[in-house]
């Protein structure tokens, strides 16, 4: 489970696993208790996939074993088999709707990272995710953006310092904001409206800014002024269209909020393949 934590992971899936509940009255009453079965899960569409572990999890927890067939991060077409899953049936049941939730969603992120990703290609330039991210999901949407070709910014607020127009206003100044946030090992970023914030974050000293809704024309002037004395992320309002323009600018990253707040699903479902000995059984008898 590369770049994921376990026990977080665990932790997750038996939340997930909760918001069902122990009991199917309606798969219950069909199936026998010591049924057993193996399925495929598929995907539908063609796509990026992410979150095989995490569904590895969900059906391993209710007793079922699991053979991978695919990686995260692989291209994935319709029809391809991702995971084979076996054992008993109604743990089967119970866990496909909570495996496919985690795995649509996930991989619908790497999926739209891919697609920035490619759109960028060549340029030196990297799609990078934000913190509009799904309460309780961060870690595992983030990892889905890196398994779509994505880098991630912080996880957190305490990972590094990003000055925004509140604490400029607060502070008085670009310069003022920057100087107060200084510490030993801190990486601080300026988000710049304006040429002329520019100017003045790299006079105070910065060496990573955000250019925020700035035109190619403003970005292009940007990366001139900077002349590789600080990173830039250009940010707000990009589109998937616009991406390789903005790349092609110099900047080095596009920060894209839609990969996480906006990914549509990829399609996968959960085929049966065999049901056990056992599937004759009937309980109405």
């Amino acid at each position: 489970m590369s770049g994921l934590d376990p026990q977080a992971v665990e932790n997750l899936v038996r939340v997930a696993l909760a918001e069902d509940g122990e009991i199917d009255v309606t798969s219950s009453p069909i199936f026998a208790a010591d049924e057993t079965a193996s399925a495929d899960v598929v995907t539908r569409r063609a796509g990026v996939v992410a979150g095989l572990p995490v569904a590895t999890v969900v059906f391993e927890t209710l007793g079922l074993s699991v053979k991978p067939i695919a990686a995260d991060g692989d291209r994935v077409g319709p029809g391809d088999v991702l995971l084979s899953v076996e054992g008993p049936l109604l743990g089967l049941l119970r866990g496909e709707r909570t495996a496919l939730n985690f795995l649509t969603h996930l991989s619908g992120v790497a999926t739209l990272t891919r697609q920035w990703a490619d759109a960028i290609e060549g340029t030196g330039a990297k799609v990078r995710d934000t913190r509009k991210t799904l309460p309780g999901l961060r870690a595992l949407q983030k990892y889905a953006v890196r398994c779509g070709g994505g880098v991630n910014h912080r996880m957190s607020l305490g990972d590094a310092a990003l000055i925004k127009d509140n604490h400029v206003a607060a502070a008085g100044s670009v310069t003022a904001a920057f100087a107060a946030v200084q510490a030993p090992g801190l990486h601080v970023q300026v988000e710049c409206d304006t040429l002329e914030q520019v100017r003045e974050a790299l006079a105070a000293g910065a060496t990573s800014l955000l250019l925020d809704n700035m035109s190619i024309a403003e970005m292009t002037e940007a990366v001139r002024l900077t002349d590789g004395r600080a990173e830039l992320e250009a940010s707000g309002g990009l589109t998937l269209d616009g991406a390789r323009d903005v790349a092609e600018t110099g900047v080095d990253y596009l920060a894209v909020g839609a990969l996480t707040h906006s990914a549509p699903a990829l399609d996968i479902g959960l085929d049966l393949s065999q049901r056990g000995p056992d599937a004759a059984h009937d309980r109405r008898r």
